[in-house]
This record gives C-alpha cells, structure tokens and sequence, in this order.
C-alpha cells in the first residue's frame, strides 16, 4: 500500500496521488505499486531488493539517487518462537521525492507522520535520513526495555522450574538480542559511510544532528551487549538452577520410598506363612502397628537433620 504525504513548506497533508515534493511511504508493496514508483524514476534495480529480508545495511548512490538501507525493530506475532527481530528499510532519495520501502508492516509512516521531521521536505533529506536513523535507535531502546520485562518475568518462574520452557523462552530472547546487535552495527558503519561520503549534503547542523544519532546507536548498542552478557549468564545460572530443583524433587522421592519402605518391610515379613516371634499374642497387630508408626517417624527425624525433607 501506499501512503503519500505532501509537504509544502511547514505544511503536510496525506494525498491520493503521487505528486512532486512529497514523502512516498510503500509498506509490502504490490508489483503494481512498484510499478509506480518506477515510473517516477527509481532504477529497477534498485526495486529489486526492497522486499528482501536479507538484504543488509548499506548506502549505494546512481546518478542523482541515493538508496539507503537500515534495519529497524518490530514485534513478531504470538505465533512467532522468537518475539523481536529486524527488517530491512529502504530509503530511496530522488530530486522530487522522498521515498521509503518497508517489506511488511512496522507503524514506520504512522510513527513519522503524526509529528513529520523537520528534513522531511525533500529538498532537506539529509534531516530526514538522519530522522530515521534515530526513530530506528529510539524503537531498538523501546523493544530493548520490553525484553527485558519478559526476562524478569521468566526469571520468576525459573526459581521454582523444572522444565526447560523457560530457558527455552530466555534462548529465543538471546536470538533477539542477537539480531539487534547485528543491525545497530551495521546501521553504525552505514552512518560512518554516510558522514565520509558524498551521499548527502552536510550542513554544520546536519554534522551536530548526526553525531547525535551516532551516539544514540552507540548507545542501544551498549545496553543490548548488556542485556546479552546478562542474558548469557543467567541462562548457564538457571540451567544449574533447573538442575538443582530437579536433584531436590529426587531426594525428596527416594527419602519418602524410604520411609515407606519401612511399615512394608514390617508388614511383608510378619505376612509369611511361618511361624513369627509374637504372633499369637492378642496385640501383636497394635504392636507392629506402633512399631512401624515409632521407626517411620524417627526415619523422617534422621532425615529431616540431613536436609533431605
């Protein structure tokens, strides 16, 4: 679908056409979408990529287009294992038009249009290029902030767990964490590539805007190294923990078929057909009866010293 929104000097307004001096927003789009964004003289290929998943991090100019690729966040369906992950966004700067590609739906257009960047006329993209890049670090921090919820969630219930779901969960967690690292890097030297290049036109303000944003990414990238080495290290401590829970369970069991054990034993051998010491005395089954009732309790005495119950 697209989404177009004019600009005209502080003004914006959504329009139904693709008209010059405007911001194009495509979110998954058709063949015959692509199609139109062609026609207004974005390379074919260039188009080519745009609904790749894989395509990585990179900038690349052709004559008067720059194509720019990041990767930014969004939240997987209940139905997906791994709850975050990234997906390539593709912004095609033309002389006329700002343009940016997303493979399926992330809320990009919805979270830039409701307050547009200043850089959003496209006579300005460097502002809007560099927009972007900190709408991206500022929904890595987002979702960054949300896992770690989840990890605190799940570690409660790994204190008392003896399955593996919860470490399970907290792998799949590892795997997020795992792709937000790799894309706030890659999204880091494409920034570096930019500021060396000759990609976009720089103004001093433009300088200060983009070591801002640098630092940002610099920044979501320490907090997800250390979610990842926290991470790391409860796993490998629940993974004792879980082990632990299970040892406890066990011991419990065994001392318990002990302590049974003992009225059985009584039992079974005063049941044989031969003749027992006591056995025809009028309150021989009391005896027993009291017997096993006398060893079981100090059996669970002599264990509960142990720490085994």
């Amino acid at each position: 679908m697209l989404e177009i929104l004019e600009v005209a000097g502080e003004q914006t307004s959504n329009s139904e056409h693709i008209i010059p001096y405007s911001w194009i927003h495509a979110s998954h789009p058709s063949d015959a979408e692509l199609a139109q964004l062609q026609a207004i003289g974005i390379p074919p290929e260039l188009l080519v990529h745009v609904l790749d998943f894989e395509e990585r991090s990179r900038v690349i100019k052709r004559d008067d287009t720059v194509y720019i690729v990041i990767h930014m966040p969004f939240q997987q369906e209940d139905a997906s294992d791994i709850p975050f992950s990234t997906a390539p966004v593709s912004i095609i700067l033309l002389p006329q038009y700002i343009v940016t590609i997303e493979p399926r739906e992330m809320g990009l257009y919805e979270k830039l249009s409701v307050t547009p960047p200043s850089g959003l006329n496209p006579q300005d993209k460097t502002q809007f290029v560099l927009s972007l890049i900190m709408q991206a670090a500022s929904d890595y921090q987002i979702y960054l902030r949300e896992i770690n919820r989840a990890i605190d969630d799940v570690e409660d219930h790994l204190k008392h767990s003896l399955r593996n779901r919860e470490v399970l969960q907290l792998l799949n967690y590892q795997k997020s964490l795992v792709y937000f690292s790799t894309s706030l890097n890659s999204i880091e030297m494409m920034l570096e590539k930019l500021l060396k290049g000759d990609f976009l036109q720089w103004i001093p303000d433009d300088q200060e805007l983009a070591e801002d944003v640098l630092i940002e990414i610099r920044q979501a990238e320490y907090h997800v190294d250390i979610a990842q080495n926290i991470l790391t290290q409860m796993m490998d401590a629940f993974a004792s923990i879980v082990s632990n829970n299970l040892n406890t369970v066990m011991k419990f069991l065994a001392a318990v078929t002990i302590i049974i054990s003992i009225p059985t034993l009584i039992a079974s051998i005063y049941g044989m057909n031969v003749p027992l010491p006591g056995e025809s005395a009028a309150q021989s089954f009391s005896i027993l009866l009291g017997l096993s009732v006398l060893l079981s309790i100090l059996v669970i005495v002599v264990f509960r010293k142990m720490d085994w119950l």
